[in-house]
């Protein structure tokens, strides 16, 4: 059995993580309950931040927190001394409201709203990624208005296709994300913003896909936006100071993925830049990277309560649990993997095969098919591992379900990061109804 960061087996044969029971945990807060170990995410980021350091390149690494989003993240994040990729003024506000430094804070998406853009710049953010001509029509109109400036990178897709779902594949040329590089768009979007009074154009920014395990994409992405800086700067003497590269850095999920360490993607992208800087007589600009999944995908996992257990003779064996979709849609988003264990019965050996359904009046709602287990009865606690990203993130109210609660652990020590939603909560934007029939 796999085990991840902190995870480890006590005494009692019981799943821990953190130096926390895992059974306490289901038993004082409840499940489903996502548990982040804080340690493992420590460790992540030091493994990007360090590895810069080491080889002596300026760089700047940014939690990519669509992949989780909260204010205790965010106040990890800063003492982990990452800058901040946030996608919507949800997240922005999220991170003003954690006391994030806003000038480590890079605001992404491809629809950005008028008032999102005014909220970025009143709060100073440090950088927009620009990702279309509407957007930058109306980054002109607000830094004219408010006389303030904004430092700002170009998104492009530069045609590389990552190995990964084709959902999650995001570089390729037919993508909603970013200036197509190799039609035109990027100059004619350069051109648009060059010069401009209140716009200073930092460089290039692209994202080629998530859950990529293999370096040649990147490599290739660096090689294609190296090539663009060095014809802009023959052109008009522009100056990239910053290549923003992205994540799409890949975990195990289960025993057929193969990830990287962080290191081995850092040192092929600075390898990269560094060479074809050289080899077209470039400055040697600062890296920005975005890792999220890697980050915290492998340090959540999520704990259920096992209820239901249901056998279709000669094809199925399936038990439930008191979550499912509503808390994990990429099982049935993107047929996503994952691996499981009973947590209260880890030493004992999986002599059994079952569909992990969830609760939701859906007949797709399945987190694991055929997943080998101990032999499990009701009350039992199932961990599903890996669960850190794009979890609690994409969870919804469907069927009316609460939101499970969120909690980080660390040392023997553990605290709630998010509580748990209540019915309460479910109906409180409810308003009655207040037309008179037939009227």
């Amino acid at each position: 059995m796999h085990l991840y960061g902190t995870q480890s087996i006590n005494e009692n044969g019981h799943l821990t993580i953190g130096g926390v029971d895992a059974t306490e945990l289901a038993k004082e807060y409840g499940t489903p309950l996502f548990v982040y170990d804080l340690e493992l995410i420590r460790r992540r980021a030091r493994g990007f931040i360090e590895t810069f350091h080491k080889l002596g390149v300026k760089a700047e690494v940014a939690y990519a927190s669509k992949a989780f989003s909260c204010i205790a993240i965010y106040q990890l994040a800063h003492e982990e001394n990452l800058s901040l990729d946030v996608v919507s003024g949800g997240e922005l506000y999220t991170a003003i409201q954690s006391g994030f430094p806003a000038e480590r804070i890079h605001f992404h998406g491809n629809n950005k709203s008028y008032a999102e853009l005014v909220l970025a710049f009143d709060s100073n953010i440090g950088c927009i990624v620009v990702d279309n001509f509407y957007e930058i029509q109306l980054l002109k109109e607000i830094s004219e208005t408010k006389k303030q400036s904004m430092r700002i990178l170009l998104r492009v897709t530069p045609g590389v296709e990552a190995h990964t779902h084709d959902f999650i594949t995001t570089g390729q040329a037919d993508s909603k994300f970013g200036f197509d590089l190799n039609s035109g768009q990027a100059d004619q979007a350069f051109n648009e913003v060059r010069d401009h009074e209140y716009l200073q154009l930092l460089g290039l920014h692209c994202h080629i896909g998530s859950q990529i395990f293999e370096t040649d994409g990147f490599s290739l992405a660096a090689k294609k936006l190296m090539k663009k800086i060095s014809e802009w700067k023959d052109q008009f003497k522009f100056e990239c100071t910053v290549l923003n590269l992205g994540g799409g850095f890949g975990i195990r999920y289960t025993e057929e993925d193969k990830p990287l360490e962080p290191q081995d993607y850092v040192e092929e992208m600075i390898k990269t830049v560094q060479s074809h800087a050289v080899e077209l007589n470039l400055s040697m600009p600062e890296i920005w990277i975005e890792p999220g999944r890697s980050l915290v995908g492998d340090a959540g996992t999520t704990l259920y309560t096992i209820g239901s257990h249901k056998t279709v003779p000669n094809i199925r064996e399936y038990i439930a649990v008191d979550g499912g979709m509503s808390d994990n849609i990429r099982p049935a988003l993107y047929d996503a993997k994952y691996e499981a264990v009973i947590a209260n019965k880890v030493n004992e050996q999986k002599t059994s095969t079952y569909t992990v359904a969830g609760k939701l009046c859906e007949s797709g709602d399945k987190l694991i098919i055929d997943a080998p287990l101990q032999q499990a009865g009701s009350g039992d606690i199932l961990a599903v591992f890996c669960t850190g990203a794009y979890g609690y993130s994409m969870a919804s109210n469907y069927n009316r379900i609460p939101r499970p609660a969120v909690v980080f652990v660390e040392s023997g020590q553990h605290q709630l990061a998010i509580n748990r939603e209540s019915y309460e909560n479910i109906v409180q934007n409810d308003l009655p109804l207040s037309l008179k029939k037939g009227e």
